[in-house]
């Protein structure tokens, strides 16, 4: 009889590395923004990651576009905060560590309940059938004051009981831990998902249905598990959202949030497992701090997001990812000139073009301040010709600069990719 033969398959150093690095800023990232607003951020981010993976499971690995996935991290909330309410009451013997997981099991509950009729189709129609859904959730939300909160919304307290090892959940740094914890074993979990056959069913579906119908797969189960699955981590999400804030309104299944969701996922980058991620964190940045820092913050973001669908549909993760096959074949250096000429007669066009929407907003919202208008520490008379000639000649000038600009770095891009294939070519001689 053959002596048996054992593979040792390599353990993957660099994916090790990765986690623990993911690992270590969850951990020390409160202890490097320790004020009270970016405790506050950074629990939202943790929140938002768990949320934005969630629906692209949906989006990225199944090519399912859902208009009204808020509708499952909202319930969840809503249930998390009754389930809270009911524990402060002690009716209900599950402690607030535990408080995401009845959320995660809401979530679950509901994209069953509602996902077995969703996916029964695909593209448009499963598109047009979130959004009713959605809809009508929303709408509920108004009608059924009793278990909604009507406008007000529901309240709760997250301390309850005596505290355990000196862990009350009371103060913000806490819950982030507990917030960081999830949002650790949620990516980790989901990127395993992505990893079994499964995972690997979901993508072949978004690829092509007929041909996994023809193998003997059902194209609708497969949508339908992972609609489940999503349900599950955005309910996760939700009720951990709940625990922060205390408290749950009807704009957590807005179509304004599902429509936050896809907006920023699509900005992250959809077709790669870390897009959501860079995704979530933007979303906390744009709805937190741009929102205060002006008006005009959703016409910034659709110009952002007008821009990205123009010259980058992949995302934030695709460009880093071109950028590391470059490096990966140590051509990145020569492009840093360009990379500089580019980014920086981009911020001129982009200066100049936000001081003008800036005092086109003062004149239409902020009249009855005066005609003077603060932007970035300087003053601009609304009503002056200086201001909006200088502006518009510092705009068209960044623009022109800016043509030339990207001219010769798509010019260096294409010489540098062209470099690559050769190379690649004859490496794949060689060998």
């Amino acid at each position: 009889m053959a002596a048996a033969v054992y593979h040792f398959k390599p353990w993957n150093v660099g994916r090790w590395i990765v986690w623990g690095l993911f690992a270590l800023v969850l951990a020390v990232a409160p202890l490097l923004w320790s004020s009270s607003l970016a405790l506050t951020m950074l629990s939202q981010m943790g929140t938002a990651i768990i949320a934005c993976l969630a629906y692209n499971i949906l989006l990225g690995q199944g090519g399912m576009l859902s208009f009204g996935h808020a509708v499952y991290s909202g319930l969840g909330a809503f249930i998390t905060i009754h389930a809270l309410n009911a524990a402060s009451g002690g009716t209900l013997p599950i402690p607030v560590s535990l408080m995401p997981l009845v959320g995660g099991v809401a979530g679950w509950f509901f994209a069953a309940l509602l996902g077995w009729v969703t996916t029964k189709k695909a593209g448009t129609t499963f598109a047009m059938i979130t959004l009713g859904i959605g809809e009508l959730v929303w709408s509920m939300s108004l009608m059924l004051p009793e278990f909604f909160g009507g406008e007000g919304g529901i309240t709760g307290d997250r301390v309850i009981g005596k505290p355990v090892l000196g862990v009350s959940f009371g103060p913000q740094i806490q819950l982030y831990y507990l917030i960081a914890l999830y949002c650790f074993l949620s990516t980790a979990a989901m990127f395993a998902l992505t990893r079994t056959p499964l995972g690997r069913m979901l993508n072949a579906v978004r690829d092509n249905p007929e041909r996994v119908e023809f193998v003997g797969y059902s194209a609708q189960r497969v949508r339908y598990l992972a609609f489940m699955i999503s349900g599950f981590f955005a309910g996760i999400s939700g009720g951990l959202g709940a625990l922060n804030f205390e408290i749950v309104t009807a704009e957590v299944v807005s179509a304004a949030r599902s429509g936050a969701l896809l907006l920023f996922v699509f900005l992250g980058g959809a077709t790669f497992f870390f897009g959501p991620i860079i995704g979530a964190v933007l979303m906390v940045v744009a709805l937190v701090l741009l929102s205060e820092l002006t008006k005009a913050w959703l016409l910034y973001l659709g110009l952002i997001f007008l821009f990205m669908v123009m010259y980058a549909p992949g995302g934030v993760a695709s460009l880093i990812m071109m950028n590391l096959r470059v490096a990966a074949f140590g051509k990145l250096r020569r492009l840093w000139p360009a990379y500089l000429a580019l980014g920086g007669t981009a911020a001129v066009v982009v200066l100049a073009l936000a001081a003008m929407i800036e005092m086109v907003y003062h004149m239409q919202l902020n009249a009855a301040l005066g005609p003077e208008a603060h932007f970035l520490g300087a003053a601009l008379n609304v009503r002056g010709v200086d201001s909006w000639v200088g502006a518009t000649l510092v705009l068209v000038t960044g623009v022109a600069l800016f043509e030339l600009a990207r001219r010769e770095f798509r010019r260096q891009w294409e010489q540098t990719q062209e470099e690559i294939e050769k190379e690649i070519k004859r490496r794949e001689t060689a060998a």
